[in-house]
């Protein structure tokens, strides 16, 4: 199981690289940076939605899942990226989404043909209810993930379907196992014949849904619309389908990495990657990345809203899945492309120092942790957010301009309203992890040509913080996270594959201990921008080496943002 050891480099190809300078990135871009990502040390790449789209959520619509979206090349292209891969020695994983469809998929057009069509069942369709004066009203009040109703209506044939998402994604019906059998076969298979070594699955619980549709409790009288996750998450089928798939994956030794979002609970997420059930290799938990959003809208939060206890227990809650009593596996990340930058969220960017100091810091808290290690393009280099001075007409995603939109709407374009959704997206929204690669200091960061428009603004600080600039250094953030990442391989009994033992309970540094074939790992990290004292001496014992650190040598004094790691 080569994953269990490994780092995979996550990558989001219309951010990536421009070949040709049409301001947006492409498969033959990310061919021509496979020499730069192998440099980093990482044993696989992972590629978000490269199907073809009419891109309404970023790819996460397919039309086509055994097409290529035009502007970022061909089948051809992603064949020739598979065999430069291989041949590096490097493995390739693609994004599964078939939780749902775009409404330009031909299984949709069929389906919304008529009722009697005969692909009417391959999406979720529920005839409106009707209160005692004849007036329609929607199947249920869920509320979607990006905000509003889960369902849309269709005027030709007089019923709703369900859209977990944007009305563009309506939602397959996994109930029908001649769906299943055709997700199988093109979505699946199609690209396994082509040599690629797994999927990450996307929102792999939510497949199942509880089919009577029942509405969800009032937690918010203000809004029409309820928070419903509960219900169309973990379904009842949910571990009989991905079984399913398991076995088919397992034909082609296909490894795969399912989005396991709103379980917390360690048993139920167990459930999903115990290796004798057969469904999923790992999962993505988003404890520590869900930490300071908020309770039941995202955004609904203000900037650094938590606490370092906090994130200690959300770590710990994680790492119990690899206690050493379980056969279950999971990963370890901080960044995605649906995450903000790591350095914006729990770093510091106030003076250059301190921003370097604090993404290192970061590296070695990741990296430390249990599990398979994910980092996400831009995090080797310490990309940060967009600036503050940026308007909301720079961002781009939909959840963004949704949100914006929905506290425009409900406090009446309210200043106060509306600047506090602004901060909150300018600390949280997904268009940060969305910003052109800062390749070096050319016009739009090397991205793309000089004379091109990039589809989305390049931050204005690539003149600084760019690859080619911290290459050249061998101090910098990019240099760190090569030793980090080559240490990690070095010692996989205490990194990917130890066992968290202990934390400590203080509000100022962070203290992990694991424990792995007879030695132990001791990690200590300061999260504060002020030195700060302390005293390893009994964790450290007689015999301890130091395998890295990111400032000083003082047994005694951590400098700001400081993490050290221990081998005893």
């Amino acid at each position: 199981m080569w994953w269990k050891n490994a780092t995979v480099y996550q990558i989001y190809p219309p951010s990536f690289k421009d070949s040709n300078g049409d301001g947006i990135g492409d498969i033959p871009g990310i061919h021509s940076q496979l020499d730069y990502i192998q440099s980093l040390g990482v044993d696989a790449i992972w590629l978000c939605p490269i199907y073809d789209s009419p891109q309404h959520d970023m790819g996460y619509d397919v039309s086509n899942y055994e097409g290529v979206y035009p502007p970022y090349g061909t089948i051809e292209d992603v064949e020739k990226l598979i065999e430069a891969c291989h041949t590096r020695g490097l493995r390739i994983i693609l994004d599964l989404v078939v939780n749902h469809t775009s409404i330009e998929h031909a299984w949709f057009q069929e389906s919304r043909l008529s009722i009697s069509s005969a692909k009417r069942d391959w999406y979720i369709w529920r005839p409106p209810r009707y209160d005692q004066d004849g007036k329609r009203h929607l199947p249920n009040n869920w509320r979607s993930c990006f905000g509003g109703s889960v369902w849309a209506w269709d005027e030709a044939t007089g019923e709703y379907y369900l859209h977990l998402f944007t009305p563009q994604q309506p939602d397959l019906n996994w109930e029908n196992e001649e769906t299943r059998n055709a997700i199988y076969a093109s979505a699946m298979e199609f690209w396994l014949r082509k040599g690629i070594d797994g999927f990450r699955v996307d929102v792999a619980n939510a497949y199942s849904k509880d089919l009577s549709f029942p509405d969800a409790p009032v937690t918010d009288p203000q809004q029409e619309w309820q928070y419903a996750s509960h219900l169309f998450c973990n379904g009842p089928r949910s571990h009989e389908y991905l079984r399913e798939m398991g076995r088919i994956l397992k034909k082609y030794n296909a490894m795969t990495v399912g989005e396991l979002p709103l379980t917390p609970d360690i048993e139920q997420v167990l459930s999903y990657v115990s290796a004798k059930e057969g469904q999923l290799d790992m999962v993505f938990q988003f404890d520590m990345v869900h930490l300071g959003t908020g309770p039941d809208l995202k955004y609904q939060t203000v900037p650094r809203n938590w606490t370092l206890p906090e994130l200690k227990e959300r770590v710990r809650a994680t790492q119990r899945l690899m206690d050493g009593t379980t056969d279950g596996w999971s990963t370890a990340f901080l960044e995605n492309h649906d995450q903000a930058r790591c350095v914006s969220r729990w770093g510091c960017e106030s003076t250059p120092e301190l921003w370097a100091q604090s993404a290192k810091m970061l590296a070695i808290l990741v990296a430390s942790l249990s599990g398979t290690l994910f980092i996400y393009q831009g995090q080797e280099i310490g990309m940060v957010n967009a600036p503050a001075s940026w308007g909301m007409d720079e961002y781009k995603d939909v959840e963004s301009k949704d949100y914006y939109e929905f506290v425009r709407s409900t406090s009446h374009d309210d200043p106060v309203a509306l600047a506090a959704a602004k901060t909150a997206l300018q600390h949280l929204a997904r268009d940060h992890a969305r910003m052109p690669m800062q390749w070096d200091g050319t016009p739009h960061a090397g991205f793309t040509t000089p004379n091109a428009t990039p589809w989305m603004r390049a931050h204005d600080n690539y003149s600084v913080l760019n690859v080619k600039r911290q290459t050249l250094d061998g101090q910098s953030v990019l240099s760190f996270w090569k030793r980090v990442i080559a240490i990690r391989k070095e010692y996989p009994d205490v990194f990917a594959q130890g066992v968290f033992c202990h934390t400590n309970a203080d509000d100022k540094l962070f203290i992990i201990e694991k424990e792995g074939d007879g030695r132990k790992l001791v990690v200590v990290l300061n999260f504060t921008p002020s030195e700060q004292e302390m005293d390893l001496g009994a964790k450290l014992g007689d015999q301890s080496k130091l395998l890295l650190s990111n400032a000083g040598e003082s047994v005694h004094l951590l400098q700001p943002y400081e993490g050290r790691v221990y081998l005893v």
